[in-house]
């Protein structure tokens, strides 16, 4: 009898691609919110709205009997996670949809980087290769010199980088705590690391706002839902190269819906570090190892 699991490639992909469209569908609430709301509370109200949808986790979270260092790994985990939202909220009320999107793609390199200094992970010629490819990607994207790079731009490289850590620390708990509770101390832990920083500037919302905002927290929780199923589908090997369409539905979106000018580099750029970091995944596929490199789509909000 074969216990080989069975692959279902197409499924894999239509999932992968409605992930793309309800994370796009996440970026252009914010976008559309815009500054109205300070940035971290807004990612705040975005994740206590959020905790909703983890009230059936709330017996099993209980009875986790997790460690003191667990409880360690998920307070760090936490307080990198609400950096990173709060400057991804910053970025996308500044800067086009399509250089956030772009930018944001970074977050597996520094997760490769950071794979190889902290998990031992072996840098192999090939992945430093593709490493070096995808910082040039987005030394395009940025051009310094050649274009103003804003506090935005700055913001999503910070983005990026916080991200790519909340990522390793997610591997490492995940490898002993079930994935559901990783998730649900994730909504916890960010909702109590903004809290402070939505207090210290306040804006009362007004109905709309509070509308657009749940509006978020449901298209991010349904999108990280269906990414799951992509998973569950098909290799990550198939479906990571889907999921960098949502580059192009956001130059769509940005230009369509938002007025926004469709840069030729942002676009060059984000498609060097899609092929780098594609091809990290490839070679891991292909070498059968265990995924260290995530999605990009797993590190949204």
């Amino acid at each position: 009898m074969s216990t080989e699991k069975t692959t279902r490639p197409v499924v894999g992909v239509f999932w992968m691609l409605v992930t793309g469209i309800l994370f796009v569908g996440v970026t252009a609430l914010v976008k559309h919110l815009g500054p109205r709301v300070p940035a971290p509370e807004a990612a705040f109200l975005r994740y206590v709205m959020g905790l909703v949808f983890f009230i059936p986790l709330l017996r099993p979270l209980l009875k986790s009997g997790l460690t003191g260092r667990q409880w360690k790994l998920f307070a760090a985990r936490g307080f990198a996670h609400s950096v990173g939202v709060a400057l991804w909220f910053f970025a996308m009320a500044r800067i086009p949809i399509a250089d956030v999107t772009a930018m944001n793609f970074m977050s597996p390199i520094y997760v490769t980087l950071g794979a190889a200094l902290f998990l031992g992970e072996r840098l192999a010629v090939r992945r430093i290769l593709a490493i070096i490819a995808a910082l040039i990607g987005g030394l395009i994207i940025l051009r310094p010199g050649f274009r103003e790079v804003g506090l935005g731009h700055l913001a999503m490289l910070f983005t990026a980088l916080v991200f790519g850590a909340s990522y390793l620390l997610a591997k490492i708990l995940a490898e002993e705590v079930n994935a559901a509770i990783v998730v649900a101390m994730l909504s916890i832990f960010v909702s109590i690391g903004l809290a402070p920083l939505a207090i210290m500037n306040w804006v009362t919302p007004d109905a709309e706002a509070l509308l657009i905002l749940f509006c978020v927290a449901s298209a991010a929780t349904a999108g990280h839902y269906t990414m799951t199923l992509a998973f569950a589908a098909a290799p990550v090997a198939v479906t990571q190269p889907v999921s960098f369409l949502q580059l192009l539905w956001a130059v769509l979106l940005g230009y369509f819906v938002f007025d926004e000018g469709v840069d030729i580099w942002v676009i060059v750029g984000g498609l060097v570090i899609v092929g780098s970091v594609t091809f990290i995944t490839w070679r891991e596929a292909v070498l059968k190892r265990r995924m260290v490199t995530p999605t990009a789509l797993a590190t949204k909000v």
